[in-house]
């Protein structure tokens, strides 16, 4: 899950070699926090935050696959 975010994120951003998924579990929820660097943040989050809202979608989607719980975090 954390190579295929981000692999999405890298597609978006101007600096890839900046991107960094990290993994935490908490109880029956996986926590990805990924971290960008600071000019792409938004790049990430899009207008209204429609880019978000999709990265969120994809690791939900993944994670009722394979019966987990996935949250994304978006880290500063």
């Amino acid at each position: 899950m954390e190579e295929l975010l981000a692999w999405i994120a890298r597609g978006l951003v101007d600096e890839p070699h900046a991107v960094r998924v990290e993994r935490v579990d908490e109880g029956d929820v996986v926590v990805l926090r990924l971290h960008v660097a600071d000019d792409d943040v938004g790049k990430v989050i899009g207008r209204q935050g429609r880019v978000a809202r999709a990265l969120r979608t994809v690791v939900r989607s993944a994670g009722a696959r394979a019966d987990r719980r996935y949250v994304l975090e978006i880290a500063d």
